[in-house]
Formats: structure tokens, C-alpha cells, sequence
């Protein structure tokens, strides 16, 4: 299975695949016309109070051990489309999950997280 993850204002390579943006909100400034992923799937992102969470938005910023767990809870109500993406990278698809330019540390971002996810989920057949 061909996962891989990147920040979305990473330049595209020819071998990225389908590239799908995982983040709540959509980058800002960018125009439709320069966008530089196929889709868009908000919903694999964190929710918007999780989200608020981890960069302190209410309250003191809870630690990445605090919110992986909290992540890949939410997930469990997105199986359908975490399905689906496990079926088609079975299917030898490469499938490059986008993360926020603000998402420097790979192994600090929930598209990892998303990535093992998939990588462990067995597709809708």
C-alpha cells in the first residue's frame, strides 16, 4: 500500500498520486484555480473543538499525547471514507494525504496518524 503524507504548499511530484487535503479548514488565500490537491475531505481532519485544542485556541494547548488519542476516536466515525481510500491504495493507487503548511513535524500531525490508519484498515469489500 503507497500512503504518504506531505503539507499541501509542498510542490507536487509526479508520483504523489490522488493528493487529498485532510484538513478541517481549507487553506486560505489559496484560489480554486491554484489549488494542488484532487480533493478536499474536511471531515478527516480534526474537528473544529479538537482542533481548537491543540493550538490553545480556549484554553492551555493540550500536549500531541493528548490529542492523537482524541484524533483517532473521531476517525472511528469516518470508517466509510477511511475505507474507501484503504481500498483504493490496495488497489495500487498512491494516495498522498495533505496537512496544513503549519504541519512541520510530520510526527506531530494527524495526517500520520490518518496515514497508519489507513495503512491498517481493510477496504468496503
Amino acid at each position: 500500500m503507497n500512503i504518504r503524507t506531505r503539507r499541501w504548499n509542498d510542490p507536487p511530484a509526479e508520483d504523489d498520486g490522488f493528493r487529498l487535503l485532510v484538513c478541517r479548514y481549507r487553506p486560505r488565500g489559496v484560489a480554486k484555480a491554484d489549488e494542488q490537491w484532487d480533493d478536499w475531505w474536511h471531515e478527516l481532519g480534526p474537528s473544529r473543538e479538537l482542533h481548537a485544542a491543540f493550538w490553545g485556541k480556549n484554553a492551555k494547548a493540550i500536549t500531541f499525547d493528548e490529542y492523537a488519542p482524541r484524533y483517532l476516536s473521531e476517525m472511528q466515525g469516518q470508517i466509510f471514507r477511511i475505507r474507501a481510500l484503504a481500498e483504493r491504495a490496495r488497489a495500487g493507487e498512491t494516495i498522498t494525504l495533505l496537512c496544513s503548511s503549519a504541519c512541520t513535524d510530520p510526527a506531530r500531525c494527524h495526517r500520520t496518524l490518518l496515514a497508519k490508519v489507513i495503512a491498517a484498515t481493510r477496504g468496503t469489500r
